[in-house]
């Protein structure tokens, strides 16, 4: 494993609120450290937010409403296109500084990136379609006449999670740009530093003041208030399935729309009869991507029982071999977790793990000294009851159980308060298609990595989700339905 520089950025690191198309101090003067967790040295301290900054923003989004909400889809096309461009040619940069505030290795920053620019590009092609503002509904033996108008929903609130800077940010700025409406940002205060450079690409493409407004701080101070502002229309939500309780909760007083996508607790399912090479790819890459800091992360893995001892002799191989080290060292295959709260909660799992009875078979190797690095871990034979088999760990630790038949894969993987995703591998087309239908989750692949798409659907059942993001669902959800019904004749 060769060292690789790290970046040099040459411009200097964003650390102020963004309000109102300007970048200013808070009302209070707070600063939050942030943390290479590399290194765990403090990159820089940024601005923090206090319930007088969110206010302050939210009023700005509510002018800007007024204006931003009569332009055209076409115009509004023409924006996401500019800030999509405004990606592309920063990539580098921005990859870079993905790396260095997550942790991730800079190949799969370069991928978020990619990410964020298609999703732009969609939004921007979805918002033309917007220009037709009425829609034809067909009443059968009346003289009325009755038109659906798709409208934005107001001021919302966006409150995105550390483990994908950028990404979850744009699959909710894009369609809520898209449908018309403003916005009040909360970043991580863990990893604000992409964000708040995605935020000056924003402010270059030309985006009128207030329409985007970005505010970091804590989840208490900041998103508490973004939460329970009258103003706000519609809150979008992204982590844990603990504060989204919380956040639907303070929704409630108000009464606004709530958007949730939380935790996950997902199984891969290998079938006897797949290809082996391809299941050890599928349950590496859905395990150990990110760190394993992934509300999709397929961490349980059920296999056939007459498979179970090749797969699991791969996958020890594997998982022990396993590249962990600095993200901009060239080999290097898992970074650090995110930040120090996450690296004690995934050390307290794999305690709990073993003192639960399951079978430790891997706790590879990982660099010496500072970084939040945490080893990858395999258990085998974990029991059902076991916490980490049955809660969201969000981190580098698999664990495997055997199966007999197929309802038994069934059950077992739909036996989970969470239903966001879900992956099948075997060679039998028919039964992958019998596993989709039956498989309590919002996403399944098949013998498919886990691939995301613009232009499809992201969420999930149970306590996964509220709501879909991604596709024309991820716009509906910033839209309002206005029902006009007009009487053919207006009497005398």
């Amino acid at each position: 494993m060769s060292a690789q520089a790290r970046p040099v950025f040459d411009f200097p690191l964003r650390t102020r609120l963004f309000i109102d198309g300007s970048w200013c101090a808070p009302e209070t003067r707070q600063r939050l450290p942030v943390v290479d967790p590399s290194t765990e040295e403090t990159i820089v301290e940024v601005d923090a937010g206090s319930p007088a900054d969110v206010d302050r923003a939210v009023r700005a989004a509510s002018r800007a409403f007024r204006a931003w909400k009569q332009t055209s889809g076409a115009e509004r096309a023409g924006f996401l296109r500019a800030i999509a461009r405004g990606v592309e040619a920063h990539g580098e940069h921005l990859a870079a500084l993905q790396s260095l505030n997550n942790g991730k290795p800079i190949a799969e920053s370069r991928i978020d990136v990619g990410d964020v620019i298609a999703t732009f590009d969609y939004y921007a092609d979805l918002a033309q379609t917007l220009d037709v503002p009425e829609e034809a509904i067909a009443i059968p033996s009346s003289d009325h006449r009755a038109v659906i108008r798709r409208e934005p929903a107001g001021v919302v609130g966006l409150i995105v999670p550390w483990n994908f800077p950028m990404v979850t940010t744009a699959w909710k700025l894009a369609p809520a740009l898209a449908a018309g409406c403003t916005v009040v940002l909360k970043p991580s205060e863990f990893t604000p530093l992409p964000e708040l450079e995605l935020a000056a690409i924003v402010e270059r493409a030309g985006l009128p003041p207030g329409v985007l407004n970005v505010v970091p701080g804590t989840g208490t101070e900041v998103g508490a208030a973004l939460t329970m502002h009258p103003l706000v229309s519609k809150v979008s939500f992204t982590g844990s399935t603990a504060v989204g309780e919380q956040v639907m909760k303070a929704a409630a007083q108000s009464i606004k729309g709530v958007s949730l996508e939380l935790g996950g607790k997902s199984s891969i399912v290998v079938f006897a009869d797949a290809d082996l090479n391809l299941a050890v790819d599928l349950v590496v890459g859905g395990a150990f991507f990110n760190a394993g800091q992934m509300c999709s992360a397929t961490s349980r893995v059920l296999v056939e029982r007459s498979l179970a001892p090749a797969l699991i002799a791969r996958l020890a191989d594997r998982v022990a071999r396993t590249v962990v080290g600095d993200p901009f060292a060239a080999g290097v295959q898992m970074g650090p977790l995110t930040n120090r709260p996450q690296y004690e909660r995934v050390q307290r799992f794999i305690a709990r793990g073993k003192a639960d009875g399951a079978s430790l078979v891997v706790q590879g190797e990982a660099p010496d000294g500072a970084g939040y690095f945490v080893k990858p871990t395999m258990f085998v034979d974990v029991p059902t009851s076991s916490a980490v088999w049955r809660e969201e760990i969000f981190g580098p630790v698999l664990c495997v159980r055997s199966f007999d038949t197929e309802d038994d894969a069934i059950d077992a993987a739909n036996d989970t308060e969470f239903g966001l995703v879900a992956t099948v591998v075997t060679r039998d087309e028919a039964r992958g298609e019998r596993m989709a239908g039956a498989l309590q989750a919002g996403v399944v692949w098949i013998n498919s990595p886990q691939l995301i798409f613009p232009q499809t659907s992201w969420g999930g059942y149970k306590k996964s989700s509220i709501g879909r993001e991604l596709g024309p669902f991820g716009l509906a959800a910033f839209q309002e339905i206005k029902q006009i019904v007009r009487a053919a004749a207006v009497p005398d």
